[in-house]
């Protein structure tokens, strides 16, 4: 199954966590944001991987979802 567009937004800003830091949130503005980004926090926030729709802190759950996309993203950008 290939990754979705939605799938890739949200992979996107599970990115901007900075790992292993549980300390640190992002904050997703509507006004500013791509419309896609408020989405893919909207969806994460439902999957319960963020505390707030718009960012706020990892869960649990999101954390090592954070994890898992950082190596993901290491071993596909590696030569």
């Amino acid at each position: 199954m290939p990754f979705s567009p939605e799938h890739l937004a949200e992979l996107n800003l599970l990115s901007l966590f900075k790992s292993p830091s549980l300390q640190e949130g992002i904050k997703v503005h509507s006004q500013e944001a791509a419309p896609e980004v408020v989405s893919a926090a909207e969806r994460l926030y439902q999957k319960g991987l963020i505390t707030q729709k718009d960012g706020g802190y990892l869960t649990d759950l999101g954390f090592e979802t954070v994890e898992h996309t950082q190596k993901l993203l290491g071993i596909l950008t590696s030569d």
